[in-house]
């Protein structure tokens, strides 16, 4: 069931940010990306979007990418930067479709990070933000996302998001699918399942 259209896409993310720390940090980014560590690029430079608690980024940070981690939940970055003090990552108050901030400067990315992120966007909004995200990978630059598949929890904004036509649409911008991973929910909940993707930016001359 999708949620009310109206209300902003990290609804409900502010007032529960003290509860989603322990959670969210119970879960290394290894461990949710295993299978696709093999495709990570080998540093540089790296936009984790949704960045949440940091936990991610600053396991990018360790791995030798400078990151920037764009996270618009007030209260999601200040938890990031208390429990992620890392030099080599640079928060942004920036979120999709439009990601403006990040549009205003002339960084590439090698590596682009969105996990659990997708599905908060309606169809208009996933429209609007592929072509801007492909934008910011340099290119032969790498995509990974994983999407959320189940109901939709109270006081959030949840959409179906169709895997096929995410595709579809990727390669049509220049982003050629190198992965596609079904995975059962690291939290244990039953009713929720998610896709991994992984993308590569085509070097179209």
């Amino acid at each position: 069931m999708n949620a009310d259209t109206k209300i902003a896409s990290n609804a409900g993310y502010a007032e529960a940010a003290d509860s989603l720390v322990a959670s969210y940090e119970s879960i290394s980014f290894e461990d949710i990306y295993a299978p696709v560590l093999n495709l990570l690029p080998q540093g540089g430079r790296a936009l984790d979007i949704g960045a949440g608690t940091g936990r991610d980024a600053a396991a990018l940070a360790k791995r030798g990418f400078l990151v920037h981690a764009a996270e618009p939940t007030g209260e999601l970055r200040a938890h990031a930067q208390r429990l992620h003090p890392d030099p080599a990552i640079t928060w942004t108050d920036d979120a999709l479709p439009d990601l403006v901030r990040l549009h205003a400067g002339e960084t590439r990315f090698d590596l682009i990070l969105m996990t659990a992120v997708w599905m908060h966007l309606d169809e208009e909004e996933r429209g609007r933000a592929l072509p801007r995200i492909a934008h910011l990978l340099a290119p032969d630059g790498r995509l990974f996302m994983t999407v959320r598949k189940g109901p939709v929890p109270p006081g959030r904004r949840m959409f179906h998001t169709p895997i096929e036509p995410l595709i579809e649409a990727a390669a049509k911008g220049g982003l050629a699918l190198l992965k596609n991973y079904e995975f059962s929910d690291r939290l244990g909940r039953q009713d929720v399942r998610w896709t991994m993707l992984a993308f590569e930016r085509e070097n179209r001359v």
